[in-house]
């Protein structure tokens, strides 16, 4: 068995990223349990850290992605098998999504041999599912349940005669649905 005073930070993370959990790896090695306990603090302290910038950079957490998967989204007007309490707000979600010059190509092949575009659809298909997520996320800012009257709207921002870039405005009404 190995000394815990051999383990390097950097080693550490290595054992982590092949699958390793805190406690395997603790375990694989001898020391006492205050040196142990250093480590699970370091890793605590990594963990929050990594927490506090994903929040700057407005990443979501698992249960804030729940929440957001829970709002409703319908084309239609009303929510099936439920009643609408009140409307809250009109609200919008934008995205611009770029397709790189690879992509262009490609795209350019097949506008010639004609066929799909398996590279542009996966970028249609991200593009959408980006918006309406940031939609949902408006929608329980504002305290809504639903968004009703979803409408998606796509445009091409290009320049020179060049594919460039997507644009998508995803927008419909907010809604407070009677419990």
């Amino acid at each position: 068995m190995k000394n815990i005073q051999d383990l390097t930070k950097e080693k550490f993370l290595e054992l982590e990223s092949a699958g390793l959990s805190l406690d395997q790896i603790l375990d694989s090695y001898e020391g006492s349990e205050e040196e142990k306990q250093n480590f699970r603090e370091w890793k605590n302290k990594e963990l929050k850290e990594i927490q506090k910038d994903n929040a700057k950079a407005g990443f979501l957490t698992d249960s804030e992605r729940e929440e957001i998967d829970q709002i409703q989204l319908t084309t239609a007007f009303i929510i099936n098998n439920r009643e609408i309490e009140y409307e809250i707000d009109v609200i919008t979600s934008e995205c611009v999504y770029g397709m790189n010059v690879f992509r262009d190509i490609f795209t350019g092949i097949r506008d010639i041999a004609g066929g799909r575009s398996d590279a542009s659809q996966k970028v249609l298909k991200d593009l959408r599912k980006t918006c309406l997520s940031e939609l949902r996320a408006e929608a329980l800012s504002l305290g809504a349940d639903a968004v009703i009257g979803v409408d998606l709207d796509y445009s091409e921002i290009s320049g020179g005669g060049k594919s460039g870039m997507l644009f998508l405005v995803a927008s419909g009404t907010a809604v407070k649905l009677k419990p």
